[in-house]
């Protein structure tokens, strides 16, 4: 790895998290010293986020903190303990549709928590700070693919705002400050561990337990479905490589460049399981979109890997993961 990523101690908050859990693994497997910060909260399983943790915390070279985003001097003694170079900030509130139930929530962990980390790195001389961004960003647009120059000024959730607010407000202290920025706009992340609140753990869950499945707008929806392997490789190749023009702020998005059909992705979970789906036909939800597609050009052109694993792979790895994890 490169100099950054020296003896120095790797910050990846949400590391219980599917992401943070998958890039903490990784960056331990390359030899890095990491910490992981989560607050362990109950949005979904704390038994499967413990099981996550548990696989962490057999490297010696990891150390766990329980810490919530909004105790800011909490966070400022675990800055000044351990140093850090790179901060890598995946903890947020996550899920479009809670955030419509629940949008304080989201302020807390996603605007006020980012607030405290910006202030964190400002004071302790991060040399490079890369956060969770999403394609929810993208809004409503009908311009495909989403390009990372596209106009995000139409968010149709409040979890899609407070993404595109995280962007905003790493852009600012990108320039006020100087602290090297990367955003990273993930595009349906999906594989082992991954979170029971998304559409292919639910789909599995359900299947498995012979019950219906709810398909919304009639399953008339794309997703540029991303694997976990593929979101970790592109972010590990980010981490030394830090933005060097006068805003020293980049934003990438990380997909596939191949959506899929709702229901094709059900037939392949379909064959992946053996079993045949009982499809709910609904409806449009609130707060979703029609389609999500990555222009990963930006992401070429700068070197880093692009995503290549076989879809039907990727939903086979998952399936494994989930028959094996929750044996019945």
């Amino acid at each position: 790895m490169a100099n950054i990523l020296n003896d120095k101690p790797i910050l990846v908050t949400g590391a219980a998290g599917f992401i943070g859990f998958h890039l903490a693994k990784a960056l331990l497997d390359k030899g890095c010293t990491v910490v992981g910060l989560d607050n362990l909260n109950a949005y979904y399983s704390p038994e499967l986020k413990d099981s996550r943790l548990s696989l962490l915390k057999d490297y010696p070279n990891f150390t766990f903190k329980k810490i919530e985003l909004n105790h800011l001097s909490e966070l400022q003694a675990l800055f000044e303990e351990f140093k850090f170079d790179v901060v890598v900030h995946l903890a947020a509130q996550a899920g479009v549709r809670y955030s419509i139930d629940a949008p304080m929530t989201y302020c807390d962990s996603n605007l006020v928590g980012m607030m405290h980390i910006l202030e964190c790195c400002r004071h302790n001389t991060i040399k490079h700070l890369l956060f969770a961004s999403s394609s929810s960003v993208y809004g409503l647009s009908d311009t495909m693919p989403l390009s990372e120059t596209a106009k995000t000024d139409s968010p149709v959730s409040l979890y899609a705002a407070t993404k595109k607010a995280n962007e905003a407000m790493a852009y600012s202290y990108a320039k006020l400050y100087g602290i090297p920025m990367t955003g990273l706009r993930f595009f349906t992340v999906y594989g082992p561990w991954g979170r029971p609140d998304m559409a292919l753990f639910k789909f599995v869950e359900k299947m498995r337990n012979h019950q219906s499945i709810d398909v919304y707008n009639m399953g008339q929806m794309r997703r540029d479905f991303t694997y976990i392997d593929d979101v970790v490789n592109a972010i590990v190749s980010m981490l030394p490589k830090i933005p060097d023009q006068k805003v020293p702020y980049e934003i990438f998005n990380i997909g596939s460049n191949n959506p899929k059909q709702l229901l094709d992705f059900i037939e392949e979970i379909e064959r992946a399981l053996g079993l045949k789906a009982d499809k709910n036909l609904l409806p449009m939800q609130a707060g979703d979109v029609l389609d999500t597609w990555a222009d990963v050009q930006k992401l070429k052109q700068h070197g880093h890997p692009l995503p290549n694993t076989p879809f039907a792979d990727g939903i086979k790895a998952f399936v494994d993961w989930h028959l094996a994890y929750y044996a019945i």
